[in-house]
């Protein structure tokens, strides 16, 4: 009898081991999802505070170049970079190093074999045709 006993102890704590079990996977079963959705709109607040941090950037970098263009003095010397505006009374010269290679071969060839009978669209793009190929 004594060993029905301790065989019998044995098979008490095995219910109650099975039902701590099955409760706590049902419990973990019931937690994932909610705690899945709550990483995730962790990760989704990230990003959007990084891309607001982003934004923001950018906004005071084009605050600050606005207040750039404000200025009369900047808006002349950008002119004068850019587009290459000279004051009146000036003259501008451009100064190509042609050891450095800078300078480009401005001259075209010109496409003499062109049927001068051709509508004058034809002729057009015949010729750009052949100028952009030689």
């Amino acid at each position: 009898m004594a060993r029905r006993r301790s065989g019998s102890s044995r098979r008490s704590g095995s219910p109650r081991a099975l039902a701590l079990g099955i409760v706590l996977f049902l419990l973990a079963l019931m937690l994932a999802p909610p705690t899945q959705r709550y990483f995730a709109q962790r990760a989704q607040i990230s990003a959007v505070r990084a891309h607001v941090n982003a934004n923001n950037q950018a906004l005071a970098d084009a605050a600050r170049e606005l207040t750039l263009w404000k200025d009369p003095n900047y808006v002349k010397s950008q002119a004068r970079s850019r587009l290459h505006f000279v004051m009146p009374g000036e003259r501008q010269y451009i100064v190509t190093d042609p050891a450095t290679g800078t300078t480009k071969q401005t001259t075209t060839a010109v496409a003499k074999d062109i049927a001068s009978g051709l509508p004058w669209y034809n002729r057009l793009i015949a010729s750009i045709t052949e100028t952009g190929s030689a």
